[in-house]
């Protein structure tokens, strides 16, 4: 405890001094060069935005999907960014308000971390971010990146992840003489679902900008459903009605720019989300109405100081955390009372990382973090957990035309103890990562990429403290990651007379994944309540492959995107064990894949969209009575955008699900058949 507050003081310490001093010595040599009147140019660097990462000059495969394809495609929540990503896993548990969790590459949903502008958005009460509970209308893109992300200022947070999920909000842009942007817009859909927004730009001054975006969303959730009596869907069945399963979600979110002096920035945001979500629980044989509920809160505040002058760039994190959930079961109550758990997270987070750069092509950096989090809870039996978390991170990298190879050693310091728990565990672990990306041909844009990482993670609070699940049988989760590639940068050509242009893109990458003492979690009668256990060995051979491709012929175009993923997932603990060794692990399909087609022109643009799963398991034990049917989703959308005297409109239309398929994600937790959405938005 000492340690880790003494640690904390150092930090703000640090950022304290470097913060002042940098701004201090630009300021004086403002002063030294009105006093001179000399045009000397320093070697500074102006730090303008985040630089977007490249999909197929990375070590690691990274994919991105940026604005332009979210208004396309009418994506509103962060799943339906992800979910037609290569290898990617989404867990739904049915509606607009159902839980969502992403798996990449069979490595589960606790290895997935979510960043928002680069800094993580951590839940040690339960590991898995729902990606349900996040908006992404004021998002500049969303991305991917597995294994390791590219930048060398990365926190040692984000460098411990298996994967990155990072929502990269929109920073303003105004034209000369513009102070203001407004924007708003409506959202509705089937079932009761309704989602108005609204947005603000304010230009302060040239150094000084600010954001804010609000949303609500909401929905009856009472879809209907097919409810088959066999696992073939070829028996009996029964039009039933999803009830109890309601939602309403408020978010807020604002974000400060500041530009001090040259080559340094500052970005603060405040976030606040706060909802309802009711909880059907899975349906056997009947459409249960249920009796349970949840409440949440969620809020954080967050600050990115960087700075860059000649050699030395150097990056400092403070963020403050606070989430609150509320479970409500019914079914308990009494003449005087009900069945209610409360649980309340608080975590204070600093990070710090630095970079030199002694040659051009050389870069040593390094990184390091520090986390106090605690968790309350309204439990009589380990009712307070104290977790202190230390991460940091060297490494080193070369960088020129034809070569990029990068070496990094991460180092893991966790300390907890509960209040009725005897003593304090510790966890210990180093982690290697080695990366490299080369152009074999000056003449060839293709290049070939490797990534090795070693990823370890301990049991979150959710899976050793509450109630429902044991306090010490749950080990440390291990996962060794191999990824090789082969990768096409975007090339764009002209035919001969220039009036048509098509550009191209294009990656094949092939993965080993080997994870011990694997831990899975399944609901036991809802979203709240969860069994979990060590599934030993598990390893995971995969195949990714996405195209990407443009053609624009004179006022007319068309981009497709293909994604295919093969993954098996196997269980290799005990070859004694005819009914689960060699078989695939639950809910992990072995084949999968999305085809997105968008057509643009004058007129109004048309989109489509696929998504295929192939047939899956919800046990250990693959059989004929455990297995999933496979199902593909299809959606078509119109747009249509308005230039008025002041200000754009557009207009988009979108059916989901459009030949009305009934399919499960999660055993139980039926889907939405048929429904749309029509949005109307006006910024100006």
């Amino acid at each position: 405890m000492k340690q880790s507050s003494k640690t904390i003081v150092i930090l703000f310490q640090i950022a304290l001094c470097l913060f002042s001093g940098s701004c201090l010595t630009a300021s004086a040599q403002d002063t030294v060069k009105a006093s001179t009147q000399q045009r000397q140019v320093l070697g500074t660097v102006t730090i303008a935005g985040d630089r977007r990462p490249s999909q197929t000059l990375s070590q690691a495969p990274v994919q991105v999907v940026d604005i332009q394809k979210l208004e396309k495609s009418g994506a509103l929540l962060l799943s339906d960014a992800v979910k037609q990503m290569a290898g990617v896993t989404l867990r739904d548990y049915g509606g607009i308000g159902g839980m969502k969790t992403v798996s990449s590459r069979g490595l589960g949903s606790q290895f997935s971390t979510l960043t928002i502008d680069g800094i993580a958005v951590n839940d040690c009460q339960n590991g898995q971010v729902d990606l349900g509970r996040y908006m992404i209308g004021n998002s500049a893109y969303i991305s991917l990146s597995n294994g390791q992300e590219e930048n060398s200022l990365t926190s040692a947070r984000a460098a411990a992840a298996g994967n990155v999920v990072n929502m990269q909000t929109s920073r303003p842009t105004f034209m000369p003489g513009q102070r203001n942007h407004f924007g708003v817009g409506f959202e509705g859909g089937s079932f009761g679902m309704l989602s108005p927004a609204l947005s603000w730009q304010h230009k302060l001054n040239d150094r000084l900008s600010l954001t804010a975006w609000g949303n609500l969303l909401k929905s009856n959730g009472d879809y209907p459903f097919t409810l088959y009596y066999t696992n073939d869907h070829n028996g009996l069945s029964s039009r039933e009605r999803r009830e109890h399963s309601a939602m309403w979600m408020a978010t807020g979110d604002m974000n400060l720019y500041y530009t001090p002096c040259a080559g340094r920035d500052i970005v603060s945001k405040v976030h606040y989300v706060q909802g309802y979500h009711e909880l059907p629980g899975p349906v056997v044989f009947y459409a249960s109405k249920g009796s349970e509920d949840t409440r949440e809160k969620l809020f954080f505040a967050q600050t990115r100081y960087r700075a860059s002058l000649r050699q030395w760039s150097y990056q400092l994190i403070g963020k403050y955390q606070y989430s609150y959930d509320q479970y409500e079961d019914f079914r308990a109550m009494t003449a005087s009372r009900y069945l209610t758990n409360e649980y309340s997270q608080n975590e204070g987070y600093l990070s710090g990382a630095a970079e030199w750069r002694p040659y051009q092509w050389v870069t040593l950096s390094a990184a390091t973090d520090a986390a106090l989090a605690s968790l309350h809870s309204s439990l009589a039996k380990n009712s307070h957990v104290m977790r202190r978390t230390s991460l940091t991170t060297v490494a080193v990298a070369h960088r020129s035309k034809r070569l990029s190879v990068k070496a990094s050693l991460l180092a893991t310091l966790v300390g907890e103890d509960a209040c009725d728990a005897p003593g304090i565990v510790h966890y210990r672990r180093l982690s290697p990562y080695v990366g490299l990306s080369f152009k074999p041909l000056n003449s060839n844009p293709l290049r070939l990429r490797y990534f090795f990482k070693d990823s370890y993670r301990i049991p979150n609070f959710n899976e050793m403290y509450y109630f429902t699940m044991p306090l010490d049988t749950l080990r440390p989760e291990r996962a060794s990651q191999h990824n090789i590639g082969v990768t096409i940068p975007l090339h764009e050509a002209y035919n001969a007379d220039s009036t048509l242009r098509t550009l191209y893109s294009i990656t094949v990458d092939a993965y080993h994944n080997r994870v011990s003492d694997k831990i899975i979690a399944v609901p036991r009668q809802n979203m709240f309540i969860w069994s979990t256990m060590n599934l030993g060995q598990v390893q995971i051979n995969g195949l990714d492959i996405s195209c990407n491709a443009e053609a624009h012929l004179r006022d007319m175009g068309i981009t497709l995107t293909i994604n295919y993923s093969h993954q098996d997932a196997i269980d290799i603990t005990d070859p004694d064990d005819s009914k689960t060794y060699h078989h695939q692990i639950p809910y992990t399909p072995k084949n999968s894949g999305g085809v997105t087609l968008y057509f643009l022109n004058k007129i109004v643009n048309i989109g489509y969209n696929c998504m295929v799963i192939g047939e899956r398991y919800y046990q250990q034990e693959n059989s004929a009575d455990t297995r999933l049917e496979p199902y593909s989703e299809h959606g078509i959308s119109a747009d249509r955008s308005f230039e008025l005297p002041i200000g754009d409109l557009r207009v988009q239309a979108r059916i989901l699900n459009l030949f009305d398929k009934q399919y499960e994600v999660v055993r139980s937790y039926p889907m939405m058949g048929r429904n749309f959405r029509i949005k109307v938005s006006y910024t100006f």
